[in-house]
C-alpha cells in the first residue's frame, strides 16, 4: 500500500496496480480541463459522453470534462450506450472496445477521443477513423494549470438536469448510507459498481481514498484488503 494514494487501480486479469497520490490525479485532472477548454474550445452549457468503466483515466475524464463546466450524459452507465445514436454531443470519450462491439450505440461528438486503458496510460495501439488518442491528445497540456471555469451550482452537471449541487449532495448520501467517511479507504468491485456517484465522486466528497479493482479474484480480497488497509468494502 502507498499511504499517499488517492486511487488505487488493480485489474487482476493482467496483474496491473497502478496508484495515483491526489497531486497526480490533479495533474490529469487539470490536463483534461485544459484539452477541454483550449484544446476543443468548450466550457459551461457543451456536452460530453462518457462511455469508459471505472478506471483512474475515467476519473480524470470526469473529474477533467466538470472542472470545465461540461454536462455528461451518463444514463444508462452499465449497459451500451449514453445517448442515442445519431443524436451528437460535443465531445465524446469512448473506450476502445466498445467502438466494434457497441458501433451502433456509441454517441457521435464534435470532438471524439479513444482510450485503450493500457497500464501506466499508455496510448491506444489502434487508433480507430474519427477519434484521438486521448493521452496523446492530453500529453501537451500535463503540467498545466489552467484556470477552471468559474461554475455555477445551480448549472446541470449531467443532460438530465441535475446540477452540481444536486450531484454533489446525491454523492454525500451515498457514501453516509455506505458507512464511507474522511480517511477511509474503499475497495470497490467495478463489476458491481460502475456508476461515478457511488466509485468515485461519494468516496472523494468526503475524503476518502478508493481501492479500484477489475476482474476482481475472489480468492485474494482478504488479502488485498489488509494490503491496501481497506476500512470498507462496496461489493
Amino acid at each position: 500500500m502507498t499511504a499517499s494514494d488517492l486511487i488505487t487501480y488493480f485489474d487482476d486479469t493482467t496483474g496491473e496496480r497502478f496508484g495515483l497520490a491526489a497531486g497526480e490525479l490533479g495533474g490529469w485532472v487539470a490536463a483534461t480541463t485544459a484539452l477541454l477548454t483550449e484544446g476543443c474550445g468548450l466550457g459551461p452549457g457543451h456536452t460530453a459522453a462518457v462511455l469508459l468503466p471505472p478506471h483512474w483515466q475515467t476519473a480524470a475524464v470526469l473529474l477533467g470534462s466538470w472542472s470545465a463546466g461540461l454536462e455528461l450524459s451518463i444514463r444508462d452507465w452499465a449497459t451500451a450506450g449514453l445517448s442515442p445514436a445519431g443524436a451528437p454531443l460535443d465531445v465524446t470519450f469512448v473506450e476502445h472496445r466498445r467502438i466494434g462491439n457497441w458501433l451502433d450505440e456509441v454517441p457521435t461528438g464534435g470532438h471524439q477521443f479513444v482510450l485503450g486503458l493500457a497500464p501506466h496510460g499508455a496510448a491506444t495501439v489502434e487508433v480507430p477513423a474519427g477519434y484521438d488518442d486521448y493521452t496523446t491528445a492530453l500529453r501537451p497540456y500535463l503540467g498545466t494549470h489552467p484556470p477552471h471555469p468559474a461554475i455555477d451550482e445551480l448549472r446541470p452537471a449531467v443532460t438530465d438536469g441535475t446540477t452540481y449541487q444536486e450531484y454533489a449532495r446525491t454523492a454525500a448520501g451515498v457514501a453516509e448510507h455506505n458507512g464511507i467517511g474522511r480517511g477511509d479507504r474503499v475497495l470497490i468491485d467495478t463489476a458491481l459498481q460502475e456508476h461515478p456517484l457511488i466509485w468515485l465522486l461519494a468516496p472523494l466528497t468526503v475524503g476518502a481514498s478508493i481501492v479500484l479493482c477489475a476482474n476482481l479474484d475472489p480468492a485474494r480480497l482478504d488479502e488485498r484488503i489488509a494490503q491496501e488497509g481497506v476500512t470498507v468494502v462496496l461489493r
